[in-house]
């Protein structure tokens, strides 16, 4: 605890402060000193010249020419060395025993190695050598017998030892250089002996030469060294993090690539084949090349193949040395990282590596390798050794660089590097020979070129250079990070010199201009304000660009303020241009930069693309009255743009309009305007701000074939209906714009242009507002109230009840009600004729009064549109601001009043602003309430006393977070708040969202060992989905029904059932369209989950206390207490009965069900009939039949007397075991199916031949043998045993079948067999019960297989099922999770769902989210059961908590962002009609005039039946004016892939009845 605290306050506090400067104590001198001169220089630099200088330009221009000088040497110093060990070619120098020899050899070795590099070029290197170790002369002859093998093995031990110990020596001396550049602290080092340069041909021999490391021997070599020591070694040595050795794996990797086919031609015969064994070898991470070395005595010239050496594996572990494993440092460090983050809780072995393990223990391998001169290929010879040493040496070299190539990943250079665990460590080594691992020690340096004949030795590696300086990989953001730093000390010496700051100002100027710089070298990491662990690239621009925008600001504004004449603009009497009001604010911001240190280290400043996408959505909301335009950095730039033009196209009109305007009447080019202004505001508001399904429409239009399908591709038909969905929805709203927008622009002008808002004033204006102030009363806060469920938290149940209130379970949809109608026209009313009437009365006031202003026109266009806008989108809280204004400005300030129109345009902010502080303070006095305060921790306890006297300040924050919209988050979950930095609506700046894991995006090996995503989490996260995609096609219009209550942009709710729990975030409310985002959390939660899922679910009604007592309480009222402790919550119930389309999970134990032998016998009758039923029921039966293959492979089951004495076949099991002859014989088979052959082929259009030798029959017992073989085979040949029977059932369930029989590989001739007949019987089976009769089990199968999806959980066909909204599913789960093993059998019924509706506080939402973002990232605190996430009941703390992001929170499923439209909503289609276009009118105008012809002629006729005829009419009227809705849901229905009988693939309107349908006929027979 006290090391993290002194890591926080170092690289944490000190480090932010700094810019990025800190001590670190596991690096060595040369890097901290490095850190430290720079820091001061950037420090002392410009201080130095302001006080040695005159102020004038001269300052300015040396201190940036010597910035920028200094800035693009490092970065391009940097640049080129990163390049430099990414392309490395590596050098090395071996010490000799001796002095002369090492003098002599080490210098003919450099210079030839020299010559031939120059005389190549770099990167070409010729001719190298390398031995491991020096070779004793007793041991050379490789081909003696055992017993001196065996006295070699001790000296080798001998050796090993000393070279070991060489290392360890090493690895003191040199331990403070290999440190880790992100997180050192916790860095082990050790030392890697691989070389890292390529051949281009490699041959292998003997030898003892001292020579120097060749480019081939990077592992080969290593291998041979690491074979003497009893050390594990990994496959993956992609990487060295060594002073001594490093190279990239990026570099390797883009080499091998290039010099691929030119190698090959190069390679001598011994080589390739050696090559394609190792392709067949490195296919399971090691395990092939210990196969190669299983035979301890290789027959002397005996050739081993791949199937020879796989053979071999199983004898390995008798005889085999354990190896240390030395692990590749970058990829560890990825594993290790997303392990500690939570991303990736169990590393995959394959990442990891896999130990090679080598047998023989007293055989030593010493190899020398060569490489090709520039005449061409030599040829080289295996000499004095004997077979099995040359299959070591050869298949190790190979199959570890075919594993290195294979598995490297170039992405892991960016991730940070962490601990070590000790099981990784090296352990010591005797230090008794440490003299002679000295002779040994090698010497290693990079080649940095700096000219093509001229290059200098580089002695440290990428780690040490990571830790010097930040990686820039790309050259536009080293020349980004360049002019950024120009540009900061350009304007902080401009500043300098302008004399703005003074005395001891200075120098704190100088020191905020040093950390801007130096965090462009070397960034914070993490950063306070960083939204994501490890390394962020982005929050190293934060501070310069800050700096340089507050620098702008400082100047711009001292420049106005020394200019301001007597023109001023004033806003309520304040002379906002003022001198004095500028001066403010320049020395405001001017002590703002001056605190960039301590605002940097609290985090106030969020990165830049978060700034820029809150600067934009704040700027579209208050000012253009748009929706949240925070998706993604683009739609923020789409929406603003969006709003931008359509202000300037406005602009000119209302421009020209106000030219020609007199007093005595109003222009008409102005009442245009108006018309225009309110359609173009109903048409913005009907828009989202996310583009993308725009673009995709036009895109699908304009480009339809683009988008070709693979037939071959298992994928192709599993189709998504979601996005066909939401195109067909935009397209709908399009063409409904396009006909309404012409309506009500033709409506509006109209109005305006009849001179009522002259002619009826002042009386028109006060009969609007009382109106509006009615319908807002009404609509917004009596009907919500009373349909709560604690209406005022005075009542027990609602005032207002709906048919599903008293039901106990749910079977329909939910009923509408008179008051969901009520407040839907109500709705409708104030949005589309209140507001409009209202801004168009006031914009005719205002016009007057703003003719002369010089932006007069501007302030009009932009009020107006923003006031239409915001009352179209969100109408929630509308009346209240424009109620409060003209009250406030009217009658109590009218002097005050900048005309009612801008009265209502920044009353509108203000108000926004209000509610968010509101919603604050309601949530500060909720959590920090002495009595109902749950301490998570002894800190909590400890700063809850702490926080009372602070409670001025406290106020202070929240009100200067509600003007900023920051959210105000516990630290550490503690009573004390603090300000977070700035943040969009959506809140989290990651696009992330929970995949699935599935068979579609696995390898097929981990699907059939691993069985991945098997825990529960991932299995049930597809509930959240389906309910995600249940609330697409219907929130929208339950929003508008009222079923939700009153909402607002980012509001929260609670979805909550018996097992589903969910957090509905509305990210974007528009004009008929909402966007949210669902996260769904565990099925079993934690204890802190299942007590606050108790607190959200139970009632109050039952409680009868009063303060200590209990005297009860009066009929349908709460309580004095249950009134008290609801008024006390950041939360409450709003619906109890909110009925959603969904999944009922029903799970039973399969070892229940498969207890006793009887069960499992039934189960193997069905799984046989069910063979028998598909393979009869298919239409490839015939081709089947004549396939010649297959009567050739079962030939020999029609012979008379064949019996299948397979000893899988278990008489307690197989219903047609023949105990005589203890098999099943086909007589025996016939004995017990022959019938049910007999009537499936009854069934089918033509009959085939069913007799007992018929050919049919044959087929049919062939596959049902090898159906059962496939399952005892699966089962291990021990189906007596219930888990392994259960385990065969579950492998065949998902599609693992094994041939293991020559008798059963007939079945490869065609492979639909399998997949077509056996596979859906063992599904089926699982659904069958007892069914005696042939006819009833006929009918079942049928049955079900048409409303039955019986898959596994990890076929993409059952999602698409789930998604398609299928009627019944079945699955077969094997639950690994905590220790348990079970099997269940999962099915699902769709049906109705009732939810409970709990709406959360926001600001508590957000501030827990910000609260736990600072914690995990930027505090680290890693701690399960830490403080912050324990239960609050008050605030739901550990369920808001457990809903963030991964990995700060843990949501199973978190869901992209998803727009619902209310066109999707059949039952608001019947209140209001559906969407409008021509199509439709064409139809209702012709079906109206059908209807009035056939009225006409039955009344007229005298025997007719006027009633029935008029019944009839009316029928089809309440038809018809469904049918719009209807016609839309049918095309959506369609385009989402709809076919007769399989499930659908869209949502459909379930209410739709007979009646209304068999109407439409008689329309469509009179039309033609």
């Amino acid at each position: 605890m006290g090391s993290q605290t002194l890591q926080i306050l170092r690289q944490g506090v000190w480090a932010s402060i700094t810019g990025g400067w800190y001590y670190d104590p596991h690096q060595n001198t040369f890097v901290n000193a490095l850190h430290l001169y720079l820091w001061l220089f950037l420090l002392c630099f410009p201080f130095t010249l302001y006080m040695a200088l005159p102020p004038t330009m001269v300052i300015v221009g040396i201190y940036c020419g010597v910035i920028a000088g200094m800035f693009l040497l490092l970065k391009t110093v940097n640049y080129r060395l990163h390049h430099a060990l990414d392309e490395g070619e590596v050098v090395e120098h071996r010490a000799k025993e001796k002095e002369s020899n090492r003098t002599s050899s080490e210098g003919a070795n450099e210079g030839d190695a020299t010559r031939q590099e120059d005389s190549n070029g770099p990167g070409s290197v010729k001719a190298s050598s390398c031995n491991v170790m020096q070779p004793i002369s007793r041991e050379q002859d490789w081909g003696r017998g055992e017993r001196e093998d065996v006295k070699s093995a001790n000296l080798v031990q001998r050796t090993s030892s000393s070279l070991g110990a060489g290392r360890n020596s090493g690895r003191r001396r040199t331990g403070k250089k290999r440190a880790s550049s992100f997180d050192a602290s916790r860095h082990r080092d050790y030392v890697s002996l691989r070389g890292m340069a390529k051949p281009r041909s490699a041959v292998f021999a003997a030898g003892g030469g001292e020579e120097e490391w060749s480019e081939a021997s990077d592992l080969s070599c290593a291998s041979s060294l690491q074979s003497t020591q009893s050390h594990h070694f990994s496959t993956d040595s992609s990487s060295s993090t060594t002073s001594h050795s490093c190279h990239s794996p990026e570099g390797r990797y883009r080499a091998l690539k290039v010099k691929g086919k030119r190698r090959t031609s190069g390679r001598t015969p011994s080589t390739g084949s050696a090559k394609t064994h190792a392709r067949v070898l490195s296919l399971d991470s090691g395990t092939a090349a210990s196969a190669c070395l299983n035979d301890p005595h290789p027959k002397e010239g005996e050739v081993l193949d791949a199937a020879s050496l796989l053979g071999r594996a199983s004898q390995l572990e008798s005889d085999t040395v354990t190896f240390r494993r030395e692990r590749s440092t970058f990829r560890r460090q990825a594993v290790r990282r997303r392990h500690n983050a939570g991303s990736n809780p169990t590393p995959p072995s394959s990442l990891i590596g896999s130990p090679l393990r080598y047998a023989d223990s007293g055989v030593r391998v010493s190899c020398a390798c060569w490489l090709t001169d520039m005449e061409g290929v030599r040829e080289g010879t295996l000499c004095s050794m004997g077979p099995k040493l040359r299959i070591i040496c050869f298949v190790c070299f190979l199959q570890i660089r075919l594993n290195r190539l294979l598995t490297i990943d170039p992405e892991l250079l960016e991730q940070q590097d962490v601990d070590l665990s000790p099981e990784l460590q090296d352990a010591p080594l005797d230090l008794e020979d440490q003299a002679t691992a000295t002779a040994h020690q090698a010497k290693q340096h990079y080649r940095f070129w700096l000219l093509p004949y001229l290059w200098v030795g580089l002695h440290f590696d990428r780690l040490t250079l990571l830790a010097l300086f930040d990686r820039n990989r790309e050259v536009l953001e080293n020349i980004l990070s360049v002019v950024l730093a120009v540009l900061v000390a350009f304007l902080g010496s401009i500043l300098l010199v302008g004399g703005f700051f003074t005395d001891i100002w200075v120098f704190q100027f100088c020191l905020v201009i040093a950390s801007c710089q130096y965090s462009l070298l070397k960034s914070v990491q993490p950063d306070s304000s960083s939204p994501r662990h490890g390394h962020n690239r982005i929050i190293a621009y934060s501070r310069p660009i800050y700096f340089c925008l507050c620098c702008v600001l400082i100047w711009m504004l001292d420049y106005v303020s020394d200019r301001t004449g007597s023109a001023r603009f004033t806003v309520y009497g304040v002379a906002v241009t003022s001198s004095l009001v500028l001066s403010s604010a320049r020395d405001l911001i001017i002590v703002f930069t001056l605190c960039f240190p301590v605002v940097f280290f609290v985090g106030l400043l969020p990165q830049v693309n978060t700034f820029i996408m809150y600067l934009f959505e704040q700027l579209d909301i208050h000012v253009f009255g748009g929706t949240v335009t925070s998706t993604s950095l683009l739609s923020s730039l789409y929406s603003v743009l969006r709003s931008a033009v359509t202000v300037a196209l406005l602009y000119g009109l209302c421009y020209g309009a106000l030219k020609t305007w007199e007093p005595q009447h109003i222009p008409v080019l102005f009442s245009l305007f108006c018309g225009l202004l309110v359609a173009v505001s109903y048409h913005l508001s009907r828009q989202s701000s996310d583009p993308s399904v725009l673009i995709s429409l036009v895109h699908s239009k304009l480009l339809p074939n683009m988008k070709d399908k693979n037939s071959e591709d298992p994928l192709s038909e599993v189709q998504d209906p979601l996005p066909e969905k939401l195109r067909g929805s935009v397209s709908e709203r399009l063409h409904s714009d396009l006909i309404v927008c012409v309506v009500i622009a033709v409506l509006y002008f109209a109005i305006h242009v009849s001179t009522m808002f002259i002619v009826l004033q002042p009386f028109l204006s006060y009969v609007l507002y009382s109106l509006l102030g009615a319908v807002g009363l009404l609509t917004h806060y009596l009907l919500p109230q009373v349909r709560k469920q604690l209406p005022w938290y005075c009542f027990s149940h609602p005032l207002l009840k709906t048919r599903e209130y008293y039901q106990f379970e749910v079977r329909g949809a939910a009923h509408v009600m008179w008051f969901e109608k009520l407040h839907v026209w109500l709705l409708f009313l104030e949005k589309n004729i209140l507001y409009p009437l209202v801004i168009l009365n006031v914009l005719s006031g205002s016009a007057r009064d703003l003719l002369y202003s010089l932006v007069g026109a501007l302030m009009i266009t932009v009020a107006g549109l923003k006031l239409l806008r915001s009352s179209y989108s969100s109408p929630t809280y509308q009346y209240i601001t424009v109620l409060f204004t003209v009250l406030f400005f009217t009658f109590d300030y009218r002097n005050l009043s900048e005309t009612l129109l801008l009265d209502l345009f920044l009353m509108s902010i203000v108000f926004s602003k209000l509610w968010e502080l509101f919603y604050k303070l309601c949530f500060i006095y909720t959590y920090i309430a002495p009595w109902q305060i749950t301490w998570g921790s002894a800190f909590h306890a400890f700063a809850q006393p702490f926080a009372v006297p602070h409670s001025a300040m406290l106020f202070v924050q929240a009100v200067v977070s509600a003007v900023l919209s920051t959210p105000l988050n516990p630290f550490l979950g503690s009573a004390i708040f603090i300000t977070s930095y700035v943040r969009p609506v959506k809140f989290w700046e990651r696009d992330y969202n929970t995949k699935r894991v599935d068979h579609s995006n696995t390898r097929l090996a981990s699907q059939l060992d691993r069985n991945p995503g098997s825990d529960d989490n991932n299995l049930n996260s597809i509930f959240y989905e389906h309910l995600t995609r249940s609330l697409q096609h219907s929130l929208c219009g339950d929003l508008l029904l009222g079923r939700w209550g009153n909402y607002t942009t980012g509001d929260c709710f609670i979805l909550a059932s018996d097992y589903l729990n969910a957090l509905v975030h509305l990210v974007e409310i528009g004009n008929g369209l909402v966007t949210f985002q669902l996260r769904g959390l565990e099925f079993r939660g934690t204890y802190c989950q299942q007590r606050e899922v108790e607190a959200i679910t139970e009632g109050v009604e039952e409680d009868e206390s009063c303060c200590c007592c209990e005297p009860g309480h009066l009929p349908h009222v709460l309580s004095f207490n249950a009134a008290f402790g609801q008024r006390w919550l950041a939360w409450e119930v709003l619906v109890t009965k909110y009925v959603l389309e969904g999944y009922s999970i029903t799970d039973n134990s399969a070892a229940s069900m498969l207890q006793v032998f009887d069960l499992r016998r039934i189960l193997t009758t069905y799984y046989v009939k069910g063979i028998i039923y598909y393979v009869i029921a298919s239409t490839k039966l015939e081709e089947w039949l004549a396939n010649e293959t297959m009567r050739e492979g079962l030939k020999a089951c029609g012979e008379r007397n064949y019996v299948d004495l397979d000893p899988t076949f278990n008489p307690n099991i197989d219903q047609d075991y023949d105990h005589r002859l203890a098999g099943i014989s086909r007589d025996s088979f016939c004995q017990v199916y022959l019938g049910w052959i007999q009537y499936c082929n009854s069934r089918r259009a033509k009959p085939l031949d069913s007799e007992k030798d018929s050919s049919l029959v044959l087929l049919c017992f062939g596959l049902c043998v090898l159906g059962r073989r496939a399952l005892g085979t699966a089962a291990h040949h021990m189906s007596s045993n219930l888990e392994s029977f259960l385990y065969g059932l579950h492998a065949l369930f998902k599609g693992d079948f094994r041939i293991s029989s020559v008798r059963d590989e007939w079945i490869f001739a065609d492979m639909e067999l399998l997949r077509k007949v056996v596979v859906p019987g063992i599904r089926m089976s699982l659904k069958l019960h007892q069914y005696d009769e042939p006819v009833v089990l006929f009918q079942a199968i049928s049955s079900h297989q048409q409303n039955l999806v019986i898959a596994h959980e990890g076929d993409p066909a059952w999602r698409s099922a789930v998604l398609s909204n299928s009627p019944s599913l079945l699955a077969l789960r094997h639950v690994l999770d905590e220790g348990t093993n079970e099997y269940k059998i999962i099915v699902l019924n769709r049906r109705y769902l009732s939810f409970r509706v709990i709406k959360v506080n926001k600001e508590c939402v957000r501030g827990l989210w910000a609260g736990q973002q600072q914690e995990l990232v930027f505090l680290r605190n890693r701690n399960p059961e830490r403080g912050s996430i324990q239960n609050a009941k008050q605030a739901l703390r550990n369920m808001i908590n457990s809903s963030c992001d991964q990995p700060i929170g843990y949501p199973i499923y978190v869901s992209p962002l998803t727009t619902s439209y209310c066109n999707s909503h059949t039952q608001l289609g019947h209140i209001l009609g559906g969407p409008i276009s021509i199509g439709n009118i064409r139809n209702l105008i012709v079906s109206t005039w059908h209807r009035l012809r056939k009225g006409c002629g039955a009344g007229c006729n005298s025997g007719g039946n006027i009633e029935d005829s008029d019944a009839g009419g009316l029928s089809c009227t309440s038809g018809n004016g469904t049918g719009l809705s209807g016609d839309s849901q049918q095309s959506s229905v369609s385009q989402g892939g709809l076919s007769r009988p399989a499930a659908p693939l869209a949502y459909q309107p379930h209410n739709m009845s007979e009646h209304q349908l068999t109407c439409i006929s008689p329309l469509h027979t009179g039309t033609n």
